[in-house]
């Protein structure tokens, strides 16, 4: 065979690889063996497939960069297997009241000026209490007027909290369904996988940004993987941010001893979750502490796009603000401005 044959070939596999997903179009009817012919591609292919869609919506080289505080630690009354910050495990984690409004815009502002364009907020909540919600919505209209995206997670709400979210200018909630409705069951027993799509949906009513992905390694089959990312993508909207997770196993929790996922399956969750949702923001979330340089890479390369910068995510480790600058530095990768997800501009990204 000459090496122009093999380049001819080459050519037509990468054309019938683009033919199997239409970059410009945004489904809500994937299966899940749809899904799993997409995940079970050979990998390079795989990855041409995401690089595909991802610069047909975003910039290529371009991470949103956010940052994650807890503005109320521990104490939290749901039995989420994996959550150090749950009253039901013995971790050591001590309860704390929910912080002064001038503290976190103080913590905010100090993100802003080390690079951050969107503040995360999270409360180990249940469901937050309508007496906090005057606090709450001060934090966002204070964050939005320093020019950064805003975004809470505190649990279920009920449709006033959502409504006084709007009204204060909130950009995102996050809201995780964690993993698939079959395996959520095994994972959680204070509140159901409906009761998580029934918040997602007053958020998303009210007009707000929902942020909803899951996490891996909880002893969940690839199927149910998958069918997290099959619920995430089936739904009226996708959520405009998908944060995917990867277990930090916390000493006293039931998964605490969880065996850690694959380096190259995770890369394929990242890069399935960029073709079925191309719009969306794939958020490298919770365990890039565990993850070599190389698979964080290949995770961008696949699609990610949002990463947290800080050195702590609620109770978990995350990478030095130096460590990723380095890193970053030797990709090419810049920050992502405020404001730009593709859902909110008409014109999309550079190619």
């Amino acid at each position: 065979m000459t090496i122009q044959t093999r380049i001819e070939d080459a050519a037509q596999a990468s054309k019938g690889i683009a033919a199997r997903t239409n970059p410009d179009q945004v489904r809500h009817d994937w299966t899940r063996e749809e899904l799993q012919a997409l995940y079970d591609l050979p990998f390079s292919d795989l990855i041409f497939e995401a690089q595909i869609v991802h610069r047909r919506w975003f910039k290529s080289n371009e991470v949103q960069m956010s940052t994650l505080l807890s503005i109320k630690t521990g104490g939290c009354p749901e039995d989420c297997g994996y959550c150090a910050q749950s009253s039901k495990f013995d971790t050591g984690l001590k309860a704390s009241k929910l912080m002064e409004v001038q503290k976190v815009l103080a913590e905010a502002q100090r993100a802003k000026e080390a690079g951050a364009t969107r503040y995360c907020m999270g409360a180990a909540w249940r469901e937050p209490k309508d007496r906090d919600m005057d606090a709450i919505c001060a934090m966002v209209s204070g964050i939005k007027e320093m020019g950064m995206e805003t975004c809470m997670t505190l649990g279920m709400l009920s449709g006033q909290q959502v409504h006084r979210l709007a009204q204060s200018g909130l950009d995102y909630y996050n809201h995780n369904i964690d993993t698939s409705e079959e395996y959520y069951p095994k994972v959680i027993g204070t509140r159901t996988f409906q009761d998580r799509l029934d918040t997602l949906e007053r958020v998303r009513n009210a007009g707000i940004n929902v942020c909803s992905g899951g996490i891996v390694g909880m002893g969940e089959s690839q199927s149910d993987r998958l069918g997290m990312l099959m619920a995430l993508a089936n739904l009226p909207e996708h959520p405009q941010s998908v944060p995917i997770n990867m277990l930090m196993p916390m000493e006293g929790t039931p998964m605490g001893l969880s065996e850690k996922v694959e380096p190259l399956d995770f890369v394929r969750m990242i890069a399935v979750a960029r073709i079925i949702m191309p719009q969306s923001v794939v958020r490298l979330a919770a365990g890039r502490e565990l993850m070599s340089d190389e698979q964080q890479a290949l995770c961008f390369m696949a699609g990610a796009n949002s990463i947290f910068v800080g050195d702590k995510l609620l109770t978990a480790k995350n990478p030095e603000a130096d460590k990723d600058k380095v890193l970053l530095d030797k990709l090419g990768i810049v920050s992502m401005p405020a404001h730009n997800c593709p859902s909110e501009k008409t014109a999309s990204a550079d190619r």
